[in-house]
C-alpha cells in the first residue's frame, strides 16, 4: 500500500510576511529571529503567530476506498505479552478471582520471568505463573476501589497491567474495566521510560452509529476549504454568452449550479452546494458547510478490507486463484521462532542460517 507524507519547513525565511519589526532611523523593517522566541515570545508563552493555516494534501479519490468484503471471522487478540481478567464470587462479594490471560503457554520467551500480582490493599504479593482456567483467588478486608496489578519483566522490559475493581463486587460500576497497560523498554533510547496506555479508551470504537457521527465531537456545520482545479466548464451555456451570471445551469433535470459574480479579480460560483473562486493565476479555491459524518454515511456491520482489492469499486470476477504464502513477518518474528528452538544446535541449524552464529 503506498503512504503519502508531506513534509513542512518551519523556518523564518519561509514566512511571507513579517513576524518582528524594528525602527531604526526611522525606518521600520522587519528582522528574523529564533524560532524559538517566534513560538514562544507571546504573552505568558504562547507563540507569536497567529491565524496560521496548513494546507493539507489529498490525492485520493473514490478508487482509494477498495472493494470492502464480508467480515471472514479470522481475529485475534496478537501478542498478548500480559494480561488477566477478574470475576467475582456472587456468595461473598469481598472475593476476588484473577485468571492470567497472558500467551505464556504459546510463547516461550514469556517463560523467562514470573508474573507477580499485587493486590492493591497492602498484602503480600504472589505469583501467577499459571494461565486460565486456573486462578488465583484472594478476599479483600475490607470495601472500597482497589488496583490490581500484575507485572511481568523478560530481557526486553518490564510489562504491567492495572485494573481497578470495586469490592464488594455486587452492583458495583468499574470505569475501565479492561485496564490499562504500562511498558518500561529494558534498553534502547527510551530505556527506563514507561509508555502507557488504557485498553480501552475514548478513541476506540464504540458500535453504535449515534457515538461514531460528527455531531458528537465538534460543532456543526463547520467550513471546508481548499484549493482544487476548475470547475467552471460545468456550468458553460450554448450561445453568444458561455458563461452568463446568475443562469441556473440543470443537469439532467436536476438543478447543478450556478455562476455567481464574474470580476476581473475573481470568477465566483456554485455547484451542488459548493462555493468555487477561480482566479486569473490559474488557482481555484472551494468552501463548503460539512457536517461531517452523519447516520446516513455509515452503518453498523463487520466488514473488513483486502489490501489485493483496492482502486477496485466492484466485486472483482475471480477465473483462478493462487495462494501464496509469504510466511512470517512482524516485530517479534524472531522471538517467536525461538520457541521452536530447544538447544544450541538447533539453533545452528534453525530455518538454513536464519539466526546468525558468531563463534569466539
Amino acid at each position: 500500500m503506498k503512504t503519502d507524507r508531506t513534509y513542512y519547513l518551519i523556518s523564518p525565511e519561509v514566512l511571507k510576511s513579517d513576524i518582528v519589526e524594528e525602527t531604526y532611523s526611522g525606518n521600520t523593517f522587519g528582522v528574523y529571529s529564533a524560532m524559538t522566541e517566534i513560538l514562544s515570545g507571546g504573552t505568558g508563552g504562547s507563540s507569536l503567530l497567529t491565524g496560521l493555516t496548513i494546507p493539507i494534501v489529498f490525492t485520493q479519490s473514490f478508487n482509494d476506498l477498495g472493494y470492502y468484503t464480508p467480515f471472514d471471522g479470522y481475529i485475534i487478540q496478537k501478542d498478548v505479552v500480559n494480561n488477566f481478567v477478574y470475576s467475582g464470587n456472587p456468595n461473598n462479594g469481598f472475593e476476588v478471582f484473577v485468571y492470567n490471560t497472558s500467551d505464556r503457554d504459546f510463547k516461550k520467551f514469556l517463560q523467562l520471568a514470573d508474573y507477580v500480582i499485587d493486590w492493591g490493599d497492602g498484602s503480600s504479593t504472589q505469583k501467577i505463573n499459571e494461565t486460565a482456567p486456573t486462578y488465583l483467588s484472594h478476599t479483600f478486608p475490607f470495601a472500597g476501589d482497589f488496583e490490581i496489578k500484575i507485572t511481568q519483566s523478560n530481557p526486553w522490559g518490564v510489562t504491567e497491567v492495572k485494573k481497578v475493581i470495586t469490592v464488594p463486587m455486587v452492583g458495583a460500576t468499574i470505569p475501565n474495566p479492561d485496564g490499562t497497560i504500562t511498558f518500561t523498554p529494558q534498553g534502547g533510547s527510551w530505556a527506563g521510560t514507561p509508555l502507557s496506555y488504557d485498553y480501552i479508551f475514548e478513541g476506540d470504537a464504540e458500535n453504535n452509529i449515534q457515538y461514531q457521527i460528527s455531531s458528537n465531537h465538534t460543532q456543526v456545520p463547520f467550513v471546508v476549504s481548499g484549493f482544487t482545479t476548475s470547475q467552471l466548464t460545468s456550468l458553460s451555456s450554448y450561445g453568444s454568452v458561455r458563461y452568463a451570471t446568475n443562469v441556473p445551469i440543470f443537469q439532467n433535470g436536476q438543478l447543478l449550479g450556478v455562476i455567481d459574480e464574474i470580476t476581473t479579480d475573481y470568477t465566483a460560483y456554485t455547484i451542488n452546494d459548493i462555493e468555487y473562486y477561480d482566479y486569473p493565476d490559474g488557482t481555484t479555491i472551494f468552501i463548503e458547510n460539512s457536517s461531517g459524518i452523519t447516520a446516513n454515511d455509515i452503518s453498523v456491520s463487520a466488514i473488513t478490507k483486502q489490501e489485493v482489492l483496492l482502486d477496485m469499486v466492484s466485486s472483482p470476477e475471480i477465473q483462478s486463484e493462487v495462494f501464496i504464502d509469504r510466511g512470517k513477518n512482524s516485530a517479534f518474528e524472531g522471538l517467536e521462532r525461538l520457541g521452536e528452538v530447544d538447544n544450541i544446535g538447533d539453533l545452528t541449524r534453525y530455518g538454513y542460517g536464519f539466526y546468525k552464529i558468531n563463534e569466539n
